[in-house]
């Protein structure tokens, strides 16, 4: 299989890079409007085109890593050629633009949507023990980078875990939220039925950190995305006091892990649901629906400016 690379900065390097590891692919043609950006890619074996109707023309799937901006008029132009697709996420720069790319969509075509953390291993197993959840709460902090300019921290950091939380912990379960902060620090509070989602997202942070913890009656879990490590903690078998001091017996369970590159595994399940014409685990629809959340807790914000500005 041949596949292409529209984009090449940052993570459309990494995608180059994990391409060129998967034994299916044979060719890998790169396009970047600014030429410099693939010149470090030969390396991998990586064929450059001058433009993306040549790279269309020579290519069965594509990975679009180009800037938010630039997802909607590019996935249109490689949908119209017939192009198996995975968008980088977000899938759109608006929900407006989602929108309409889902009502363009082609019946046939392969087309997938890159929410890296759905193939964290940590998630199935998190998904695995935690069925009845009461409270979860995701952190994920980012020192300051210059690399993403044109979107919120809510697009850029926070769809990650809504992606989780809307398609993996609760999927299909009504929601109401409550969000605070401004365009590089966000918390929401979401409520499921009875349960509840915190998030909190910053691309201001001195650490980076990318967290998981997940409250049911009987147990607790926590989790590391990075770390890609898994602990279960159950209720104690015992209280009381001994010595003056309060004691209490508990079981801490350590879930073992495959650790993988989640990309890699992202990539590796495109280019066999191409192979084998199905569908891609995360969809547009689905990725469309994250927009529509991330925008509903981007107009919490907005509200919660408003407010401020009127009491102070």
């Amino acid at each position: 299989m041949d596949v292409g690379v529209i984009g090449t900065g940052t993570m459309g390097k990494n995608h180059v890079r994990v391409y060129s590891r998967i034994r299916e692919v044979q060719n890998i043609y790169v396009f970047d409007a600014v030429k410099r950006n693939t010149d470090e890619l030969k390396k991998y074996g990586a064929i450059v085109c001058g433009s993306l109707d040549e790279l269309l023309r020579k290519v069965d799937a594509v990975s679009i890593c180009a800037p938010t901006e630039h997802h909607a008029a590019i996935t249109h132009e490689v949908i119209n050629k017939n192009v198996h697709c995975l968008i980088e996420k977000p899938i759109t720069l608006s929900l407006e633009e989602g929108e309409n790319l889902l009502d363009a969509l082609p019946r046939g075509l392969i087309v997938g949507v890159g929410h890296i953390e759905r193939f964290n291993p940590i998630v199935n197993e998190i998904k695995k023990v935690a069925n009845h959840i009461r409270y979860c709460e995701i952190r994920r902090h980012n020192p300051a980078s210059t690399r993403i300019t044109d979107a919120t921290v809510v697009k850029d950091l926070m769809i990650h875990d809504i992606d989780i939380v809307f398609n993996v912990l609760f999927r299909g379960k009504e929601h109401s939220l409550y969000s605070a902060g401004d365009q590089d620090v966000c918390s929401s509070l979401m409520r499921f039925n009875g349960a509840m989602a915190s998030l909190s997202t910053s691309r201001i942070s001195s650490k980076k950190i990318r967290s998981i913890y997940v409250e049911e009656e009987e147990f607790t879990v926590e989790g590391d995305f990075m770390l890609q490590e898994v602990y279960v903690y159950r209720k104690p078998e015992k209280y009381g006091f001994k010595d003056n001091r309060y004691a209490q017996e508990n079981i801490i369970e350590k879930v073992l892990l495959n650790k993988v590159e989640p990309l890699y595994i992202e990539l590796e399940t495109f280019v066999d649901c191409v192979k084998h014409h199905q569908a891609f685990p995360v969809t547009p629809e689905q990725a469309v629906n994250n927009l529509r959340i991330c925008e509903e807790v981007e107009r919490g914000l907005q509200w919660d400016t408003i407010r401020m500005k009127r009491l102070s």
